[in-house]
């Protein structure tokens, strides 16, 4: 499917592990403010292309760009200028335990900003009234619940006022409920901030709750297997794979 002006571009990418290939010459494109959700069975690559996206990892073939810039072949103060774009909310949260929720948030600002500390502090109490954690910056991470770590985090992936925020499984380890408010809250910055946002998550609920538009990955194909709306590919009765992942039949 093709995008005019995306703001991410995934062209032919390859990787591979020793001689296991995960992912084999995929592509797709991601248009500005869209909420794009990857899904698929067990290693299927959906962990590995997230990596590919946010330069944990380099592709053994294949281009990415962010707004048309390469992103693979960036570097120094062009590969900083692309990360500064972009937050990152990993599965387990990623907060370091030694530090506040607070100095959490500051440590990204601290390296990717000029501002003084009256202004970080400014912001960092921004940030976490955006995600309902007023009052929370001077507790540490083993003293707020599971799901305000994942708001925490959240609180931090937003830092920057990044155009794109990438999701790793951001449900896991949560009940029902506060995973539904986590959905609502990513809803929300997407309607009111129109950030473009990438989600790897594994949730049925989820998927169908807040996608725009859905890749589903296979390791039969060793990449996309189907792509399209939540409602397509629920009905997608041709696909008898693709029928049975988005109606657990």
């Amino acid at each position: 499917m093709s995008i005019n002006n995306p703001i991410i571009e995934v062209k032919n990418i390859t990787v591979s592990y020793g001689n296991l290939t995960v992912l084999q010459n995929v592509s797709f494109e991601i248009s500005k403010g869209e909420i794009f959700v990857i899904v698929g069975g067990s290693g299927c690559g959906k962990s590995t292309l997230l990596r590919q996206l946010i330069g944990l990892e380099i592709p053994e073939t294949g281009d990415i760009l962010f707004d048309g810039i390469d992103f693979i072949n960036a570097v120094d103060i062009d590969r900083k200028r692309i990360l500064s774009k972009f937050g990152v909310l990993f599965q387990s949260g990623g907060l370091f335990a030694s530090m506040t929720i607070a100095e959490n948030i500051k440590l990204v600002l601290e390296n990717y900003t000029d501002l003084d500390n009256y202004e970080i502090d400014k912001i960092i109490d921004i940030k976490l009234a955006s995600v309902g954690l007023t009052g929370f910056r001077n507790y540490y991470p083993s003293e707020i619940s599971g799901g305000m770590k994942k708001r925490a985090a959240l609180a931090r992936a937003m830092a920057l006022d990044p155009d794109i925020l990438f999701f790793d499984e951001p449900s896991s380890g949560l009940d029902p409920v506060t995973a539904a408010s986590l959905d609502k809250l990513i809803m929300k910055i997407n309607e009111v901030f129109g950030t473009t946002m990438i989600i790897v998550t594994h949730d049925l609920a989820s998927i169908l709750n807040i996608s725009h538009r859905i890749i589903m990955l296979d390791k039969s194909v060793k990449g996309i297997l189907a792509e399209g709306t939540p409602d397509y590919l629920k009905n997608l009765e041709s696909n008898p794979k693709v029928f049975e992942f988005f109606n657990r039949v």
